[in-house]
């Protein structure tokens, strides 16, 4: 009994991740609309090494705020 997935819990990790990334994929869609330049042209057609980091490291604290306010 304990090996079969409960679909409850499956269903709620389902909705809570899809809330993530959706959460996740709205914060960096107003960041980039705050910035005062493409954030994508620069990373991918300009290979901006610096910035590609900087906003690897703004992804992934909003993906631990976004992670700590769903498990709360």
């Amino acid at each position: 009994m304990h090996d079969i997935i409960n679909l409850h819990s499956l269903a709620g990790s389902l909705i809570y991740s899809l809330m993530g990334v959706t959460i996740f994929w709205i914060s960096f869609i107003v960041i980039d609309k705050l910035t005062p330049y493409e954030l994508w042209k620069n990373i991918v057609e300009d290979k901006n090494q610096a910035l590609a980091t900087i906003v690897a490291a703004m992804c992934i604290g909003i993906a631990i705020i976004v992670a700590a306010s769903i498990a709360s």
